[in-house]
């Protein structure tokens, strides 16, 4: 029943999420690089230009949020190894998570307002 669940249940879903968002993230920022590297000129105009495309748009928004969450993932199970003091622990993934939430809104927010043209 126990098998593989870890103590918390929880260990095995957290591995294999992570493992997810990494090869989620793989195309994600290849397309991303890409995209960038073949701009002729990558001034103000054009990088708008290329925001407001519907499909960069998505995918900047989905490497936005993999990026994020993989991150706090990743960080998690940092704290949760070097950190030894329950209460610490906990105080810094809860800031942790926190802060990668609000990143994370900042830039979706920030790519849903160039795309709209605001």
């Amino acid at each position: 029943m126990v098998k593989g669940h870890g103590s918390a249940g929880e260990g095995t879903h957290h591995f294999w999420v992570q493992r997810v968002t990494a090869v989620a993230l793989v195309p994600l920022v290849v397309w991303f690089c890409f995209s960038l590297a073949l701009m002729p000129t990558a001034t103000y105009e054009t990088v708008v230009n290329w925001m407001q495309s519907p499909f960069n748009s998505v995918m900047l928004i989905l490497t936005i949020f993999a990026s994020f969450y993989h991150l706090a993932l990743g960080l998690q199970v940092i704290i949760e190894d070097y950190v030894s003091n329950t209460n610490i622990r906990m105080f810094s993934i809860l800031i942790m998570k926190l802060l990668s939430f609000f990143f994370a809104a900042m830039g979706i927010f920030s790519v849903i307002k160039i795309a709209v043209g605001g």
